[in-house]
C-alpha cells in the first residue's frame, strides 16, 4: 500500500496527491492520518476498508509466525 507524505488536515494537497496517484492502488496510507480507500461506489469502498482492516489485524496477530506462501501451482488453481 503506497504511503503518501504528510499534509496538514484539510490541505488541498491531499486531494491533489490522491488524484495524481489513484491509478496506482485502491488504498493509500496518509502519513500521520490513516488509510484512504477507493471504490466505484460507497459499498465498494466500504468493502475495501473492511478488507484492509481485516488484513491489518491478521498481520498484527501473525507477526511472529512463519508465513507459508502459496506456490505458483496453488495460485493457478485459484484463478478463474
Amino acid at each position: 500500500m503506497p504511503l503518501l507524505p504528510y499534509f496538514k488536515p484539510g490541505s488541498i494537497r491531499i486531494v491533489e496527491t490522491l488524484a495524481q496517484r489513484a491509478y496506482e492502488a485502491n488504498a493509500f496510507l496518509l502519513a500521520n492520518h490513516g488509510p484512504v480507500v477507493l471504490g466505484a461506489s460507497l459499498t465498494e469502498a466500504a468493502n475495501a476498508m473492511d478488507e484492509l482492516e481485516e488484513t491489518a489485524k491478521l498481520m498484527f496477530l501473525l507477526k511472529d509466525s512463519n508465513v507459508r506462501y502459496l506456490t505458483e501451482a496453488e495460485v493457478s488453481e485459484l484463478r478463474p
